[in-house]
């Protein structure tokens, strides 16, 4: 089935709809660097609480990071950010146990200003009944991320194009103070491959979110 197209609105009902059925429900909400993945995916979560007060909460992807110690010692630092350089069975893990909902569940948040991820830095509450996993390669269509396929009951792709990716970014590292240099480097040897990594090799999203 191909996906269909959405506005934040439409997805906000389709959300609303899960609150419907039994237990917790996972939606992963995935993206190119770049995105808005985050902001969307904050936006849904306002929303949502807005009708159903406490029902909905945020799970990234980021906080799996792995430390930077961990890419230097596989010399992947440099290329942090991409699928490789992320945690997906602590992930896993810790989708699963949402899903039983049985306690109260910390979740590591990244940090971007210290780019470190904080272990059990968000508390998701038991009677949270949506949960929101925003990142970029949740619907990535290779091993390990495939195996996340099954702990979704929703998906979402937020189709940006390259263009407007490329100006976000640029801005996103210049907050940062990075040269010009560093920026360009970082777009063209990281940030935009992963993103067209995410557009050519995703399975198809239930949904797709244009911004």
């Amino acid at each position: 089935m191909l996906p269909q197209p959405t506005t934040m609105e439409g997805l906000v009902r389709q959300a609303l709809s899960l609150l419907d059925q039994p237990g917790r429900r996972c939606l992963a909400m995935a993206g190119a660097p770049g995105s808005g993945k985050s902001t969307s995916a904050a936006t849904l979560q306002d929303a949502v609480n807005a009708t159903a007060p406490g029902a909905a909460a945020i799970l990234p992807m980021d906080g799996f990071h792995f430390d930077d110690a961990v890419l230097e010692d596989r010399r992947r630092r440099p290329w942090k950010g991409a699928p490789d350089t992320f945690d997906v069975g602590g992930l896993i893990s810790v989708i699963m146990r949402l899903r039983q909902q049985d306690d109260i569940v910390a979740v590591p948040v990244f940090d971007r200003d210290l780019e470190i991820s904080r272990g059990s830095a968000r508390l998701i509450p038991q009677d949270t009944r949506l949960i929101i996993v925003e990142g970029n390669y949740l619907l990535l269509d290779e091993a390990p991320w495939s195996s996340l396929a099954p702990l979704f009951d929703l998906t979402v792709m937020i189709d940006v194009p390259e263009i407007v990716l490329a100006e976000r970014l640029r801005a996103r590292w210049a907050h940062y103070d990075m040269s010009s240099d560093q920026i360009m480097q970082k777009l063209e040897d990281n940030d935009l491959p992963n993103g067209r990594r995410v557009r050519q090799h995703s399975r198809p999203a239930d949904f797709i979110l244009q911004q």
